[in-house]
């Protein structure tokens, strides 16, 4: 009975051990910088809504209510994310799109945090945290990407 147990917890450790590199590795961006450079480079709220996950006050930023044509690009590196030809009033104060400009410009992660089950929506050059996607936008996806204004830029086309 000892030795069953002692092999089971001999197995166990051995599967830590060989998954654990896996578990503790960051994924590489193709742009990455110190925090100090991105400090830097980015306001206070920029950093905070970016690099450390926040999510500014609903109806506060720069284009919840922006209708003007172009392309959302992110904040940190630039790369083009939305277009305004998916952007929809969602009314929850911060700027929905019902998808990315292509689906490779973002990285969807799981999200547990709060204790709500979401999925956050991040740029996929360089990391930034974007804000989260719902389930519950207009057809034709379905889709509303619920994004911070502080984690984009905008072009005028």
């Amino acid at each position: 009975m000892k030795q069953i147990s002692m092999h089971r917890i001999f197995i166990f450790t051995l599967f830590i051990l060989s998954a654990w590199p896996a578990m503790t590795q960051t994924k590489k961006y193709a742009i990455t910088k110190s925090e100090a450079e991105w400090r830097k480079q980015l306001t206070a709220e920029q950093f905070q809504v970016t690099r450390k996950k926040g999510t500014e006050r609903a109806f506060t930023g720069i284009y919840w209510d922006h209708h003007e044509k172009g392309i959302y690009k992110c904040i940190c590196c630039g790369q083009e994310l939305f277009s305004s030809a998916t952007k929809f009033g969602s009314g929850t104060g911060w700027p929905s799109f019902w998808q990315p400009l292509k689906k490779d410009k973002v990285e969807e992660l799981p999200d547990n945090s709060y204790g709500m089950v979401r999925t956050e929506v991040n740029c996929s050059r360089c990391g930034a945290h974007l804000g989260h996607v719902f389930d519950d936008g207009p057809k034709p996806t379905g889709l509303r990407y619920c994004m911070n204004s502080a984690s984009l830029l905008f072009e005028k086309k």
